[in-house]
């Protein structure tokens, strides 16, 4: 086992943890808010985890404790006063996928958790998720639940929406639990079972994939993110359908002069067409043509900026400057109001494009971005050894 998280473990709780387990971050390489509109989504896992160390005890509760949250222990009490509401904070997390568990009528032994990450917080990386899954995965092996990762998943989002109050759709949940290193995870939300796995490593196509955070916090749980949702619920009901994913495509120009508000008119053109895009960057990946998905990514930015009002100056800017500078595509990941950029260049333009970043953000007066080479990396797993 790793000697820090051990050490840790055992100096705030008096006992070796009995195994650590991982989940990832992840980037969505497209497919931005078409998972709470039952679409498509394209993410890979990032090399960026977190990390649970685990131990079972007698008592009939849960003792959490984080490396990235100073504190005493976090007391969960795994009885009826376990309910949304009762833990909140960065606890709230693993708390809600011990409601959830218990919800779906999984008994629960009382452990004590200890956490570390190395996902930087609020850059869009879906670290929640990772603490969700990292705990659910551990929950699942000290109790010998034997729970697929695609239920796993579906528990972690459930903690998500109904015990912290976010309204996301599963597309984290997944990434972080299901993805493999090499790929990316092409799924239907509406039918994550059936997810595939498309390979995907871009140095094999002289490409380098950064990720830009550009240390811009986001804050969906303050309601925009809510309202976007709600926003394309009501565009579904008013063109009768159950979600804006039962449009295909091409009924895309009727369909959104059909709608009297301009406002849900744009939201729904963004989802109908970044459904199209994930659909054409799969195509692309699964024949071998990574180059050719830049535009896509591009296409997909200047959606999520102008008919889904989701980013904010300093993503543009990551995004206007690292084409200038000759990258292949760019656009924000993540939910928007903040957070990070992916952008696809060259193997031999990525020292460019990084210049000309930092040079942009230091011209605007803004911090510097964290730039850094990504992956596609593994999925949720038990460390061995």
């Amino acid at each position: 086992m790793t000697a820090a998280p051990v050490e840790r473990h055992l100096a705030w709780f008096g006992a070796e943890p009995e195994g650590l387990w991982t989940a990832p971050g992840r980037v969505n390489l497209i497919g931005e808010h078409t998972d709470y509109n039952d679409g498509f989504v394209l993410p890979f896992a990032l090399p960026l985890t977190t990390l649970a160390a685990a131990s079972r005890s007698e008592r009939p509760e849960l003792r959490l404790r984080s490396a990235e949250a100073p504190g005493p222990a976090v007391t969960v009490p795994l009885d009826h006063t376990l309910a949304p509401g009762s833990v909140t904070g960065w606890a709230a997390y693993p708390a809600g996928v011990a409601w959830a568990l218990r919800e779906a009528g999984h008994h629960l032994t009382g452990a004590d958790l200890s956490f570390t990450s190395t996902l930087p917080l609020g850059a869009g990386l879906s670290s929640s998720a990772a603490l969700e899954v990292a705990t659910a995965l551990a929950l699942d092996d000290l109790n010998g639940l034997g729970l697929p990762r695609e239920r796993l998943a579906a528990l972690a989002r459930r903690a998500e929406n109904a015990y912290v109050g976010v309204p996301c759709g599963i597309l984290d949940q997944m990434a972080s639990a299901c993805c493999t290193a090499g790929h990316v995870l092409h799924l239907d939300t509406r039918a994550p079972a059936g997810h595939r796995h498309l390979p995907f490593t871009p140095t094999l196509d002289d490409l380098a994939l950064l990720l830009a955070d550009t240390r811009t916090p986001h804050a969906h749980a303050e309601g925009a993110y809510a309202r976007r949702r709600a926003e394309c619920h009501a565009a579904a009901r008013a063109l009768g359908v159950p979600t804006l994913r039962d449009l295909p495509h091409e009924a895309l120009p009727g369909a959104v002069d059909r709608l009297a508000d301009p406002v849900l008119r744009r939201r729904a053109r963004h989802v109908l067409t970044e459904n199209e895009r994930v659909a054409r960057v799969a195509e692309l990946l699964g024949e071998g043509r990574a180059r050719e998905i830049g535009p896509l990514l591009t296409e997909s930015h200047q959606s999520l900026r102008d008919d889904f009002e989701v980013s904010v100056p300093a993503l543009d800017l990551a995004v206007s400057a690292a084409l200038s500078a000759g990258a292949l595509g760019a656009r924000l990941t993540g939910g928007g109001f903040g957070g990070s950029a992916i952008l696809l260049t060259d193997a031999a333009a990525a020292g460019a494009v990084t210049d000309a970043l930092r040079a942009a953000f230091a011209g605007a007066g803004l911090q510097l971005p964290v730039i850094r080479p990504v992956f596609p990396a593994a999925g949720a797993q038990r460390q061995v050894g």
